[in-house]
Order: C-alpha cells, then structure tokens, then sequence
C-alpha cells in the first residue's frame, strides 16, 4: 500500500512521528488533515513566520517560536475514544467562546478547550481555518487591540 504524497509535511521532531505511527490507520488520516490545515492557515496568515512542531502533552503541538504571534495549538485522538478526535486550544484564552459566536453550529466544542470531531464528520475546512488563523495571532492580535 503506497502512501498519499499530498499531505505529509516531512516530520522535523523524531516523538511527534512516532506519536502519529501508534495513532490507529482511521484517526491517523485524520490528524494529519488537520496538521496540514495547521500548517497551511500558518503560510497563508500574515506574520505568523515559521510553525514548529512538539510534542506537549504528549500531543502534536503547534507553535510560533519565531514571531511568538500564536498560541500552543494541540491535536489527538480522544482518549478511549477511538473514532474521535480534537483540535485543542489554550484554556485561558477567550479563542474557544469566540468560536462558539462565530460558529454555533458547526462545531462541537468541549469546555473551553477543544473542538471535536468524529471519524465521519466532515471539517468544514474554512470555518476551521479560520479558527486556527484566530490561534496562530492571538498574541500579536492581542498586542494591536492595545497599540
């Protein structure tokens, strides 16, 4: 079975691709459609610079240790959960109850923390882009409200 070229950015940190090896086949496919959405809304957003990926957590985490623009953007399968999965944002940022404003209904959010996917949904890829600029500029967005 050959694998899809399209979306595999190559891995730069050895634990976030071994993280992503034990992630089943089904849940795999789908964190890394969200990596890429990470990484693309990371090229597209302007001043966010080069994304780094680590490990927190033990999750796949996303960061902006150059332009420090964004805050610790996380991804992973829910625990005991094997067809779930989330993207997950600072807890003490006002991202998530923004999201909720902007999208009721087309997301599933959890506390102020996550948005949760199931293994059929289908990510509505602008809104969630959106989303994921929101995170990638909280900092410097932050920093321009008080200039």
């Amino acid at each position: 079975m050959t694998q899809k070229k399209n979306h595999f950015q190559k891995f730069t940190n050895q634990d976030v691709a071994e993280t992503f090896a034990d992630y089943s086949p089904s849940v795999r496919e789908k964190l890394f459609h969200l990596r890429e959405l990470i990484f693309e809304t990371a090229k597209e957003a302007q001043g966010v610079g080069k994304v780094e990926e680590v490990l927190k957590w033990g999750q796949p985490s996303y960061i902006t240790p150059e332009s420090k623009s964004g805050t610790t953007i996380r991804i992973d399968a829910l625990k005991g959960e094997s067809k779930e999965y989330a993207i997950f944002f600072h807890c003490q940022t006002d991202l998530i109850s923004r999201f909720r404003k902007l999208y009721p209904k087309k997301f599933r959010f959890e506390g102020n923390r996550s948005i949760i996917f199931s293994e059929n949904t289908k990510i509505p890829e602008k809104e969630l882009k959106q989303c994921i600029s929101f995170a990638l500029t909280y900092h410097s967005d932050k920093k321009k409200k008080l200039n």
